[in-house]
């Protein structure tokens, strides 16, 4: 966290174009002792400090922050990261700004790379066609990278915030499926650029951190979607879960107990025919 701020004191104009850096302990059980000294030793930069009253997961965590703040376009990042090139924010104003899609411009999701290595994350770029996708400049798509994002807050104020049920996982999927409605657009930069210090190979998520994201990203499906994209998601998520966690078969029960509820715990919004001509255009995958 500390390399973070440091980090985000020395970007190009940063005590210019930065209104205000939230940062929120979300009950983490280390010492930010050191991150609050930073903060008021480092006063130039408008850092405001904030402890959770609890854990309050990824979606509701983002919301206590977005609550925290008044500045018109939104940046988040994970603690674990820093930003690699020091023009990025005159570079993410300027993305906002040039109108080279159809659509206004609601999301701008960055190229992540790993720390360490400076090869590309594959699963933080916003396209599950890697291979097709990965050494473009810019385009549009259909998700975002939840851990490396701007987003302008009149979009968060008139479509609503995270979907507060969902403590971890694919809650960047709901959202992106209510903006695309609303007739906005999710784009891609390289201009920005994220050093994420994961490892290249990865973290593997806990079997119920990965009952959470099957189990959620079929309720994406299921609000938006036609519902044949609800039963695929359901069925090949629950594969998916059983071949990364060994046939963990008990939470492969409970996560299917989990999705039989969704039809009566869940309301319906389907994206419209429009939206739907959209991701097939942009090539989303639907069908998990």
């Amino acid at each position: 966290m500390l390399e973070l701020l440091n980090n985000i004191s020395t970007l190009d104009a940063a005590d210019q174009l930065l209104e205000e850096v939230i940062v929120v302990n979300n009950a983490s059980n280390e010492d930010y002792g050191a991150v609050r000294n930073y903060i008021h030793q480092n006063p130039t930069i408008p850092f405001k400090y904030f402890d959770a009253p609890e854990n309050l997961g990824v979606a509701k965590g983002r919301n206590y922050a977005l609550q925290k703040g008044t500045a018109p376009i939104l940046i988040m990042l994970d603690d674990d990261a820093v930003l690699q090139n020091k023009d990025c924010l005159k570079n993410l104003i300027q993305e906002f700004e040039i109108k080279n899609t159809e659509r206004p411009k609601a999301i701008v999701s960055f190229k992540v790379l790993y720390y360490e290595t400076l090869t590309m994350q594959k699963n933080a770029l916003p396209h599950k066609k890697f291979n097709e996708y990965k050494d473009k400049s810019f385009f549009e798509t259909y998700y975002y990278a939840g851990g490396a994002h701007a987003i302008k807050r009149t979009v968060i104020e008139s479509l609503g915030a995270y979907p507060e049920n969902f403590f971890y996982g694919m809650e960047e999927y709901d959202l992106s499926y209510r903006i695309l409605n609303a007739g906005f657009s999710i784009v891609y930069s390289d201009k920005i650029i994220m050093l994420h210090k994961e490892s290249p190979q990865g973290r593997k998520p806990k079997e119920e951190k990965l009952r959470m994201m099957w189990v959620n990203k079929s309720k994406v499906a299921y609000r938006y979607l036609p519902k044949k994209y609800f039963y695929s998601t359901a069925f090949m998520w629950s594969l998916q879960y059983l071949k990364e966690t060994g046939f963990s078969l008990k939470g492969f029960s409970k996560g299917w107990k989990e999705i039989n509820k969704i039809s009566r715990n869940e309301k319906r919004t389907p994206v419209s025919n429009e939206t739907l001509d959209y991701l097939k255009k942009v090539k989303a995958r639907l069908w998990y």
